[in-house]
């Protein structure tokens, strides 16, 4: 298993710079932004899509540095209400699925979305969160059957076409945050959906990660490294659904955290463990949204700390669970 990160940290340096930098950090990988949140240094996708020659030097310049590129970050949400939003979140993943193709590569990392109401006239995604009162169970049963299964059938199929499969991240917010929603669907969509496993987004909900990557063997394309840090004192009195500001981090239920400053060494550990007993032997991905480091401190930090926690794990000889 290698340790990488997800360059969209290192957004303001240029693309040999950066990958120059990733080496110096003693990292294998790195994971380029292709998504519908903004043009990125590091991955002109339509530049490469164009231009085979491009490619070739792109390409060159990562692996004569040792590295690999562990997938591209194709998120955003296709089936947003908003038409306009829609169409630019289709477009930066059908684009992405292509380019992985012609990079040689086998996935791409998005999120799976999530639409509005049954009116026509939202503007805004509307995340259900309980079935009461039944207006939400309506909700939502309408947004699986007329909006998500649909368009992921379809996509599922354009990008098993190219040999490209799709990792979702379980964030809430989007209609698959969990197992069980990713589960759903990936058996009516199709097998080459599956899982861009982020811990920090479980934690918050109540989840163990190690259980969910149980749940999950088989199906996970791609893991980010990133902590989530639940705060008891809050958590107890106002519960974990919180939408105060990400930098608000005194009164927040919970925080994103570089890897070690949520959880200790021993939750890491039995995390890698349990990847590579589910058969994940691809990447770790750090992805920095730490507010109280900077992006530097921050990846150092997480390289630093997992590095030494994937070469004491030796990789097992059975992939089964005993």
């Amino acid at each position: 298993m290698k340790l990488g990160v997800l360059t969209a940290a290192f957004g303001s340096i240029p693309f040999e710079e950066m990958l120059d930098k990733v080496k110096a950090m003693g990292l294998g990988a790195v994971e380029l932004p292709a998504s519908a949140y903004g043009t990125s240094p590091h991955c002109p996708v339509d530049d490469l899509l164009k231009s085979a020659a491009l490619r070739k030097r792109w390409l060159g310049a990562v692996a004569s540095r040792g590295l690999i590129i562990s997938s591209l970050s194709c998120h955003g949400n296709p089936i947003h209400p908003d038409p306009a939003y829609a169409a630019n979140s289709h477009a930066a993943l059908r684009k992405g699925i292509v380019l992985a193709e012609k990079l040689g590569l086998d996935r791409v990392n998005g999120f799976s979305g999530c639409p509005g109401d049954q009116t026509g006239k939202s503007r805004v995604p509307n995340w259900v969160t309980c079935p009461w009162p039944p207006d939400f169970l309506s909700l939502v049963q309408w947004q699986w059957e007329k909006k998500a299964l649909p368009y992921w059938r379809k996509m599922a199929k354009f990008a098993a076409d190219h040999g490209v499969k799709i990792g979702f991240e379980m964030h809430p917010g989007f209609l698959v945050y969990n197992p069980e929603t990713l589960l759903r669907l990936r058996a009516e969509c199709g097998k080459n959906l599956g899982a861009n496993f982020d811990p920090s987004h479980l934690f918050w909900q109540g989840i163990d990660p190690i259980e969910a990557v149980r749940a999950l063997a088989g199906c996970i394309w791609h893991v980010h490294a990133k902590d989530c840090r639940v705060e008891p004192a809050v958590a107890r009195v106002h519960g974990v659904l919180d939408t105060k500001h990400y930098g608000d981090e005194f009164h927040r239920a919970w925080v994103f955290r570089t890897c070690g400053y949520g959880h200790g060494e021993s939750f890491w550990r039995d995390f890698v463990s349990a990847l590579r007993l589910s058969g994940y032997d691809h990447v770790l991905s750090i992805e920095h949204e730490d507010s109280l480091m900077t992006t530097g401190e921050g990846i150092a930090k997480a390289a630093a700390f997992l590095q030494a926690i994937l070469i004491r794990e030796p990789k097992p000889a059975s992939m089964h669970w005993a």
